[in-house]
């Protein structure tokens, strides 16, 4: 898997991306990190980049391309699928009828509610990229 590729945070939330960005620096994270504001231009750039993202932090409720169409288009599209991103959900609202498409319709890696405090969210984000980091994966280099 490509470990030293950008991670993807899709948010619309101002303040929920520099939490993230926050985050990821005091985790000391040396992956480039690309915060997109809607699911559309993360597609763009997933679409016509030669990068191998290391993970995909997307929010479900997004304007324009909901996280859960983000993804479909992501599964659909084969060059995408390839390159196997793995795909984590991080929302305020989470509904059982979302998480069920999610897992039974999709292949996510991941959905999880916010956490309401920056530890919450600092300890989430750490728990993800270390099981990434030493999970073998089909693009484990």
């Amino acid at each position: 898997m490509a470990t030293n590729g950008p991670i993807i945070i899709v948010e619309d939330d101002k303040d929920d991306q520099e939490i993230m960005a926050e985050v990821l620096a005091l985790l000391n994270v040396p992956n480039q990190v690309k915060i997109f504001g809607d699911a559309l231009s993360a597609y763009d750039y997933l679409s016509t980049t030669n990068d191998r993202p290391f993970v995909i932090f997307s929010d479900v409720n997004l304007p324009v391309l909901n996280g859960i169409e983000f993804k479909r288009r992501i599964d659909t599209e084969p060059a995408l699928r390839r390159k196997s991103i793995p795909f984590v959900f991080l929302s305020t609202a989470v509904s059982q009828s979302a998480v069920n498409e999610a897992y039974l319709e999709m292949t996510v890696q991941g959905f999880f509610q916010k956490p309401g405090s920056f530890a919450g969210v600092r300890d989430l984000v750490k728990k993800v990229l270390d099981y990434w980091n030493q999970c073998n994966h089909p693009n484990s280099e």
